[in-house]
Formats: structure tokens, sequence, C-alpha cells
């Protein structure tokens, strides 16, 4: 991880993709999306990941129930 890097909440990416936060909590337990837990657990995500995820279409959501 680049020093400085911003990380997201998952309220964030889920704002991002236009998803439930929950659904961004699946993707990372599912290992489709990469994470870093804080020391208090909670996940975070490097922005610059997300970024290049939703500048390759959003494939992340390929699989999802309509």
């Amino acid at each position: 991880m680049e020093v400085g890097e911003r990380l997201l909440t998952p309220s964030e990416v889920a704002a991002l993709f236009r998803v439930d936060p929950k659904t961004v909590t699946r993707w990372a337990a599912a290992g489709r999306i990469s994470s870093i837990r804080t020391p208090g657990g909670h996940r975070r995500f490097r922005e610059s990941e997300v970024r290049a995820l939703l500048a390759s279409g959003g494939a992340l959501m390929d699989d999802e129930p309509m």
C-alpha cells in the first residue's frame, strides 16, 4: 500500500457502486475485492483499487441477483 493512500469505508464504496454496504462486505468476504482490517476490526478498502474496479466497468456486480 502506498504511504498516504486513502482508505474507504464500506459505505463509501457502496455509494460509488450504488449498492448496499452489506453487499460490499459480502464481496470482501468472498475475495472479490481486497480489504484491510483496522485494529478495531472494521473493513477498509484502498481507493486506488476501488477506482480501478469502477474504471473496468464494475466487474464485481456481474454475479449480483437482480
